[in-house]
């Protein structure tokens, strides 16, 4: 990982820091490559995994298909999810992003992360 980074501390302990992944990550899911990059950045919040977010340039962007879902997180703003279209049918609510993140979190805006438990693999390599 580089030296770029981001932190957002607040008074309870809950932390996230934002940072830049110089590694490989890809998504696959059903022997497809749903997402490709050595742009990524890994967002690391208390208490959670750590989480791999996409530029949506590297993303298969055809294989999603924009949810009516939503969800709010006290902590980055409210979330906007897509499905993940295979062909094997539809994986609901797969994907995630914040389109207008909360300032602390701002450089997460407009990537799109991936529920690891909802697609095959998620790789980090070299």
């Amino acid at each position: 990982m580089s030296d770029a980074s981001t932190s957002a501390g607040r008074p309870d302990g809950h932390t996230i820091v934002i940072r830049d992944n110089a590694h490989r990550v890809r998504v696959i899911h059903g022997g497809v490559t749903m997402a490709d990059t050595q742009a990524a950045l890994t967002l690391s919040e208390t208490g959670l995994a750590d989480v791999f977010y996409f530029p949506r340039e590297h993303v298969n962007m055809a294989r999603l298909e924009r949810s009516a879902h939503t969800s709010h997180c006290p902590f980055k703003g409210d979330a906007s999810y897509f499905h993940l279209r295979t062909e094997d049918g539809v994986v609901e609510n797969a994907v995630w992003s914040y389109e207008a993140p909360f300032e602390q979190v701002s450089r997460i805006k407009g990537y799109l992360a991936f529920y690891a438990s909802r697609v095959d693999r998620i790789d980090q390599t070299s």
